[in-house]
């Protein structure tokens, strides 16, 4: 570890962080209050409206039963596409910065001319990238509190319950950092980067979507990293996710250690 290149690391991506943790703080607050002023219309739609059963279960990547209640409205916070999208990207964002965003600025060789290896940059990377993430569910979790006391709902999920589904959160989050740490190692543009992990993420949600209306998806569903990430029955249930966790963590430290691997072996060129 090296304190010059962890500050280095803060300086550079805590005003994006900042930017991240106050727009889903503030996302997350205002879904929670407004989503009970219109439960009961919810309800009155699911109940004239069955068919939606399958769009619904499709949005929670899961089985959602005969009935709606509290703990799926509760739900939809977790499991809004702008707060998956804005977990992406920060995980997104800060994995590709090295070495795909240094090559692209033709600043790697000041960066690797340090008296530090490789190892150790992409360590404390990693390392301010890792707690970064839990600065922004840290956000999303206070705006969640937050919206459900000010309405004072009963569509709220246990504090525990959210707990639970934000660890799952977490372990998605680095999941996508680690593939985005991946494909930043092979890259020497950082826009190439962003633009391939975004699509790969974006798949997996779309396979994810498809494999509750599609025998061919379903079959394929487990390469998604959505299929892993399933709040609703942790709300329901308050159930820890441990298979779901363990896979995402198993695929996390493959995609970490073959990104380090490959930045320590590539020949990095800004010609």
């Amino acid at each position: 570890m090296n304190r010059g290149l962890i500050a280095k690391t803060i300086r550079e991506i805590w005003l994006v962080t900042l930017l991240f943790a106050l727009g889903i703080f503030t996302f997350e607050a205002l879904i929670a209050y407004m989503l009970p002023l219109f439960d009961q219309d919810i309800l009155d739609y699911w109940a004239k409206m069955p068919f939606l059963n399958g769009m619904f279960q499709a949005l929670f990547g899961t089985e959602i039963g005969e009935t709606i209640g509290p703990g799926m409205i509760a739900t939809t916070a977790w499991v809004h596409p702008i707060v998956l999208i804005m977990v992406w990207a920060h995980g997104i964002i800060c994995c590709t910065r090295v070495p795909a965003g240094e090559v692209d600025r033709g600043t790697i060789d000041v960066l690797l001319g340090l008296p530090v290896s490789r190892t150790r940059v992409y360590v404390c990377e990693s390392l301010v990238w890792l707690t970064s993430g839990l600065v922004i569910l840290a956000a999303g979790l206070a705006g969640n509190l937050l919206g459900n006391r000010v309405a004072t709902s009963e569509t709220q999920g246990a504090t525990g319950h959210l707990l639970i589904v934000l660890v799952n959160l977490y372990g998605l989050y680095v999941a996508v950092g680690a593939m985005a740490f991946f494909v930043s190692c092979w890259s020497d543009r950082r826009g190439r980067a962003v633009g391939v992990a975004f699509a790969i993420v974006l798949a997996g949600y779309v396979l994810n979507f498809l494999a509750q209306f599609w025998q061919p998806a379903r079959s394929i569903s487990f390469l998604s990293f959505q299929h892993y990430y399933r709040p609703l029955l942790i709300i329901r249930e308050g159930a820890w996710p441990t298979s779901d966790i363990l896979v995402l963590a198993t695929v996390s430290v493959v995609f970490w250690l073959a990104g380090a691997i490959v930045f320590n072996r590539r020949d990095i060129c800004t010609v």
